[in-house]
């Protein structure tokens, strides 16, 4: 159930937007910094609060991989795999931290500490390959950077 703060933020965002489905993105990531994450529950009380369906708002978190359908770790780290960050060295760095972490795509540390996605897109290709730690870009990542970020976020 989403605080009152974050259904009040959400009912303000009602007054901003044109319409209740515009509101709908921002309302999602005032939801899931409320919850952790978007569960169907939380997802069918943003619907409730913009009078917008149940499907309306669940396809849009479904679509986007920014909006997390599970709990995730105190660390969310997303590594992009798409082509630029493949071709330079995304692949390498993918492996290198899900054998340090101990995690397979999608998983997350028994000690909740982190999660571990990789991503169609992070929009950076340009300065490939790029990660993200919750919601900081980390970009022309080196394996020796990965060691170094792992070890600062334990």
């Amino acid at each position: 159930m989403l605080s009152p703060e974050a259904r009040q933020r959400i009912e303000s965002l009602k007054t901003v937007y044109e319409t209740n489905q515009s509101a709908l993105i921002p309302a999602l990531h005032v939801a899931q910094a409320d919850q952790g994450w978007l569960s169907e529950e939380t997802q069918r009380e943003v619907a409730s609060i913009l009078g917008l369906t149940a499907q309306a708002v669940r396809q849009v978190v479904t679509f986007y991989t920014m909006f997390q359908q599970k709990p995730v770790g105190r660390h969310l780290i997303q590594v992009c795999r798409n082509l630029s960050c493949s071709l330079l060295g995304g692949q390498k760095l993918q492996k290198q931290i899900q054998d340090k972490l101990g995690l397979e795509d999608g998983e997350t540390t028994q000690d909740g500490r982190f999660t571990y996605l990789s991503v169609e897109c992070l929009g950076s290709c340009g300065t490939a390959p790029v990660l993200m730690v919750n919601d900081r870009y980390y970009e022309n990542v080196t394996p020796q950077q990965v060691d170094r970020l792992l070890e600062e976020l334990k």
